[in-house]
């Protein structure tokens, strides 16, 4: 059942959040032989994918015009049915699990620190705000008012009412599963607060980056970071069909999913696409499965949209000299050759709201609870995801009228990279993309037309055509970046040997020339005539590289990995 609640915070008030967990795609329990399951079915339409499904006789659950589909359950003889029409494309429907709990085969050991060592009973600093100079920002009038952020996570706690009704903000929540809409994992809770937290620390700045916003909370994960693919797509499907009623203007997706396929098959990735082509800025966390090459998730390496992973102060935010990347941070490139992440934010120790008695996360990481206001200390890329997210809204407030691919951007050329002492890239830009946000410049910037060169949305979603990136692999495994000829670049930070150093006195500086354009950001025309095609062959032999694709009417398999952000030691 579809609900959804209105809230004005005059009243009791849900929440508002985005689950940014590592997750992890598990087998369903085997059912018994002639069971219904469920499947993702696609066609001309929603329409003639409902018609199929009930023509078979399964059981349609929901439509997915988004995706051009529906969810249904069917029996293994109905599935076997759709495949023979040759019409449709069917997916199996995955579980996916959070990787942050117990028993999760990607967890990380939780640091045992004491979260950054706030145990004052004042509120502290979001050391964050000063870094990327929303602070800056703040001092002009900008907080995100007229702006609507909508989170897709784990749901909104009722207590965080309090922080809500100071900014008198309205909030639409939905639930794309019909369950009750609290937050029971604290993830979704500390997301949506780093985006629109309005309580002031100490230094009198607000906690969150944007706390004027208006909030739209989509709930599609569980207490344990659960979730399906149908589920998340219903989620997206409503913030699709509501955009223009609540005027949505940014998305924040904190989670990951191992890819199964090219961008362009994946279900959610279509999603994604679809709410940039519409004008929605999507913001998507990398993944937390650095520092490893290739490990950018589901919708992270949707190319279009904004990929985000983690850097940190280090504990020290006023020594830029200290701050490094994270360990944990996913890196580029992706199986279809694109660079990514696109930029870094602050994501380590970052502060959020999480209530202890409630919040499954809270209980399983008692250390980093504050004592003050139910605040918590987390790391990850969901955090990193939330802080650029909150930044968008602030450049949606000075500019109404710029597009996704403007924002992007604008975000991009406005950012610090890391440079070491010869002022060369300190790393490569599979790692760092163009570097650190900087809030305050990418709102005054008046940059166009870097972002997406080379690619066409439309023709990505018609099927007409798709797209590859100019990263490329050497014989000894490293990773490379080639021009438009196709001839590499030999610079630093454009060829990396998939090595991490967790190294700082690096110079993070705006002053930074790339000869090249943002050249790397851009994307060709996938065409297996092109020269180029044979440097897609990698050397780790991924599996769709026999044509193994889970939309050619193939049935994708129930246990292949998935996973959304997992929970990391503070950094």
């Amino acid at each position: 059942m579809r609900t959804v609640m209105r809230v004005i915070l005059s009243r009791w008030l849900w929440a508002v959040t985005a689950a940014c967990s590592t997750q992890l795609l598990a087998a369903p329990a085997t059912a018994p032989a002639g069971a219904a399951s469920a499947y993702i079915v696609q066609s001309r339409g929603t329409q003639s994918a409902v018609r199929v499904v009930r023509r078979v006789g399964g059981r349609v659950t929901h439509d997915l015009p988004i995706i051009h589909g529906a969810s249904a359950l069917l029996t293994p003889a109905q599935a076997a049915r759709l495949r023979q029409l040759g019409t449709v494309d069917l997916f199996a429907d995955s579980t996916v699990m959070t990787e942050g709990y117990p028993g999760s085969s990607y967890s990380h050991s939780s640091s045992s620190g004491s979260g950054g060592g706030y145990s004052s009973p004042s509120v502290p600093n979001q050391d964050a705000r000063v870094e990327i100079g929303a602070d800056r920002l703040g001092a002009q009038g900008f907080n995100g008012t007229g702006v609507t952020v909508a989170v897709l996570d784990t749901g909104l706690p009722p207590g965080w009412v309090q922080y809500a009704q100071t900014n008198n903000m309205g909030l639409v929540a939905y639930s794309a599963d019909g369950s009750s809409f609290q937050d029971a994992s604290g993830h979704g809770s500390h997301v949506t607060t780093i985006i629109a937290n309005p309580t002031r620390s100490a230094n009198g700045q607000p906690l969150g980056i944007a706390p004027g916003v208006r909030l739209v909370a989509v709930k599609a994960f569980d207490a344990n970071g659960t979730s399906t693919y149908t589920t998340v797509l219903n989620g997206l499907n409503w913030i699709f069909a509501n955009r223009a009623a609540y005027n949505i203007r940014v998305l924040n997706l904190s989670f990951a999913a191992k890819p199964q396929s090219f961008y362009w098959n994946d279900p959610i990735d279509q999603a994604v696409m679809q709410l940039w082509q519409a004008g929605v800025v999507v913001v998507a966390s990398a993944g937390n499965w650095g520092p490893a090459a290739q490990t950018i998730g589901v919708p992270g390496n949707t190319p279009y949209i904004i990929t985000v992973g983690a850097m940190t102060d280090n504990y020290a935010p006023s020594n830029p000299l200290s701050w490094r990347l994270t360990s944990f941070s996913s890196t580029g490139p992706t199986f279809e050759g694109f660079v990514k992440p696109e930029i870094l934010a602050p994501g380590g120790h970052i502060i959020g709201i999480m209530e202890p008695t409630t919040a499954l996360l809270a209980q399983l990481h008692p250390t980093f609870q504050l004592h003050v206001d139910n605040l918590y200390v987390m790391s990850g890329t969901s955090q990193a995801a939330a802080v650029v997210s909150g930044s968008v809204a602030l450049m949606m407030q000075a500019n109404p009228t710029l597009t996704p691919d403007q924002v992007k951007c604008r975000l991009m050329v406005s950012a610090h990279p890391a440079l070491d002492p010869t002022n060369q890239l300190a790393y490569s830009v599979f790692q760092q993309g163009a570097g650190e946000i900087n809030a305050y410049d990418a709102v005054y910037s008046q940059s166009m037309g870097c972002a997406n060169v080379g690619l066409n949305i439309a023709a990505d979603l018609a099927g007409s055509a798709h797209f590859g990136g100019p990263a490329r692999q050497a014989a000894d495994g490293s990773y490379y970046v080639v021009d438009q000829n196709g001839t590499p670049i030999n610079q630093q930070g454009y060829l990396w040997n998939n090595t991490y150093l967790a190294s700082s006195g690096y110079l993070w500086n705006s002053g930074y020339l790339w000869d090249n354009g943002y050249l790397w950001n851009s994307g060709y025309l996938w065409d297996n005539g092109c020269l180029w095609n044979s440097g897609y062959l990698w050397n780790n032999a991924y599996l769709w590289n026999s044509g193994y694709l889970w939309d050619q009417s193939t049935l994708a398999s129930p246990t292949a990995p998935a996973a959304i952000n997992d929970w990391v030691g503070q950094q």
